[in-house]
């Protein structure tokens, strides 16, 4: 069954070198190597792929979100604030946004950003 394989989030850019920067540069993801249209990078035990598309950006739902341990999310939005990553709010009840970080109503906390296309991107933790 498919359940067994491990699934690899693929996200479309409109310019690889552009998304190489960001997601190398900025984001600090290690490039485990080149596919046939595209990049591979390592995160935890998994890895996601990069690659050119004339759709890119089009999507306008999270499209990767990664999962954070308590004691590493402030950290982490502080080094993406730093290197000028800007977090996006929405209306969502019952959340609770303070500068970016939602707050879920069990406690848990998120935030959303995008790449340089417009790929939404996740981090959250949980209690």
């Amino acid at each position: 069954m498919l359940s067994d394989f491990a699934p690899v989030p693929t996200l479309a850019v409109s310019d690889l070198q552009r998304a190489r920067e960001f997601y190398e540069g900025v984001l600090g993801f290690t490039h485990e190597g080149d596919a046939v249209d595209g990049v591979m990078y390592k995160s935890g035990n998994g890895s996601f792929l990069v690659y050119p598309s004339a759709y890119a950006g089009t999507n306008k739902a999270t499209a990767m979100s990664l999962q954070l341990s308590a004691d590493a999310f402030d950290a982490e939005v502080s080094a993406l604030r730093e290197k000028g990553v800007t977090f996006d709010e929405f209306e969502m009840d019952p959340i609770t946004w303070d500068n970016g970080v939602a707050t879920m109503p069990d406690g848990s906390r998120a935030a959303w950003f995008s790449d340089p296309d417009g790929n939404i991107l996740n981090i959250e933790v949980g209690m």
